[in-house]
């Protein structure tokens, strides 16, 4: 298989965890991808029309791509049980997604300040962003910290990810401040080799 991939992105850590998590990570080749909403990547294209990033080409079948999809294909591939079945299947599920959401909000105000022209940014648009992530931040720390604990899920991985891609771009807005649960969750959780082994770029 082969993924493409770019180290700083959020969702491609989502599913570079997936892959360490599950045992899958000598698999899949990674194709360093350089891509934007402004400017797409041809190869990207031909497996994935949105030219978003991850994609994943399989041995198997056609390329897939969203975050979501592939890290549901790893976990099906792997047996690996990353989401619980039963009542809880619909939760988890809705946490996964608070959890892109975050990472949505976060990539978009990082975009306008490196990809939209100088003259047309706006703060305004960004700080609505940041309300956007501040707001499911603290709903994670108020209502969803019990989904947190216990065996591996697909959902404290893509928390995860989240809280880091907010570490890694977006530290300045401090948002451990008021989410004291979610923040001691997050301090267990980076240590997990995964992680560790999926740190975004320095510098």
């Amino acid at each position: 298989m082969k993924l493409f991939y770019a180290q700083a992105s959020p969702f491609v850590r989502k599913v570079m965890v997936t892959l360490h998590e599950t045992g899958q990570v000598d698999d899949v080749e990674l194709l360093d991808t350089m891509v934007t909403t402004t400017m797409p990547s041809d190869a990207l294209i031909a497996k994935n029309p949105l030219s978003k990033l991850p994609a994943l080409d399989r041995d198997d079948g056609p390329a897939i791509y969203d975050s979501r999809v592939i890290c549901a294909y790893l976990d099906d591939r792997a047996k690996a049980g990353l989401y619980p079945s039963g009542p809880s299947y619909w939760e988890h599920l809705t946490l996964e997604a608070t959890a892109d959401g975050i990472m949505d909000a976060g990539v978009l105000m990082v975009y306008e300040g490196r990809v939209r022209p100088e003259e047309k940014q706006w703060s305004g648009w960004v700080d609505a962003q940041w309300d956007k992530a501040a707001r499911a931040l603290t709903a994670v720390n108020e209502r969803w910290m019990g989904h947190l604990a216990g065996p591996l899920t697909m959902s404290q991985i893509a928390i995860g990810c989240a809280l880091g891609y907010m570490d890694f771009r977006h530290a300045d807005r401090n948002w451990r401040e008021g989410n004291d649960a979610l923040a001691e969750w997050y301090a267990t959780f980076e240590s997990r080799p995964s992680m560790q082994a999926t740190l975004p770029p320095v510098g």
